[in-house]
């Protein structure tokens, strides 16, 4: 069963899709937080969120403000405010008769994993988190997708321009694929409708954002690291440098024969890595 519902983050009106299993009765709920610049019906969100519903969670997968059918501004991404839509949902998710809000966990993908840890890290009411493909260092991530010389003068010198335009009180506007490469063959997994390019504040936003800094807190709630072992578009170290800094109970899984969306490839191992998690965790 699937109801589109709506919710309130700082003024603003947030689209999302709500997934039940079938029975009545209060569920333990799952958020489901999009990657970068993407939107709630991207496959890897859809496609998890009716995972969740299978296996009998309350799945909300919901847009990002400036995201898909949310409001603010177009493609203004910024992960501590999307930290604060995340807590929203929790609150939106918490208010409702048919959720257990102390069984309220999130997953996130990519940029979103990103946004999940950090937001499980601040929020003691989210009750387990699942990272895939995530990152805890902005600054590490792009040195590392930036790697060659020429890859990051090229990166460097638009930080620079965009600085200086800033500083003039221009706006600037930076592709997609100059913040984030991800190799041709993997672009059929955006989303429609994703962001091709984004203000430059997105841009500092992500190179300031460190989830490492708060992924201990997280304890000792539960918190699972998913990523492939081989990732062509996230560091597969910047999982590892989480788990470094997390508490437990904490996993970690690198998963051989995946890439970066993997939780859209139907993998088998992946799934019942993350069944098997929750039944531990958090069941439903």
């Amino acid at each position: 069963m699937e109801e589109r519902v709506a919710f309130r983050s700082d003024g603003l009106t947030l689209a999302g899709v709500l997934h039940r299993p079938a029975g009545n009765g209060r569920r333990a709920a799952f958020m489901v937080l999009h990657g970068f610049g993407s939107n709630k019906d991207s496959s890897t969100a859809t496609g998890t969120a009716k995972l969740f519903a299978a296996m009998g969670y309350a799945a909300l997968r919901f847009d990002m403000r400036g995201c898909g059918e949310s409001e603010g501004e177009r493609g203004r991404v910024i992960c501590l405010e999307q930290v604060e839509d995340a807590k929203s949902a929790v609150s939106y998710l918490a208010s409702r008769p048919d959720i257990d809000a102390k069984r309220i966990g999130v997953l996130g993908h990519s940029f979103g994993a990103a946004v999940a840890v950090y937001a499980a890290g601040v929020d003691s009411r989210i009750a387990a988190c699942v990272s895939s493909g995530g990152w805890g260092d902005g600054e590490k991530k792009f040195r590392k997708q930036h790697a060659s010389p020429e890859a990051w003068a090229r990166f460097s010198a638009m930080i620079e321009e965009g600085r200086r335009r800033r500083a003039r009180g221009e706006p600037m506007m930076v592709p997609r694929f100059d913040i984030v490469p991800i190799p041709p063959h993997l672009r059929g997994n955006l989303s429609r409708d994703s962001h091709l390019e984004f203000p430059f504040e997105v841009v500092e936003s992500m190179l300031a954002f460190k989830a490492n800094d708060v992924v201990g807190r997280i304890a000792p709630r539960p918190l699972l690291l998913l990523h492939p072992a081989d990732d062509s578009v996230t560091p597969t170290e910047q999982s590892i440098e989480l788990f470094l800094h997390a508490g437990q109970p904490t996993d970690l899984h690198l998963v051989a024969g995946v890439d970066h969306f993997l939780l859209a490839e139907d993998n088998p191992l992946v799934i019942d890595l993350v069944r098997n998690w929750l039944s531990l965790h958090i069941p439903a």
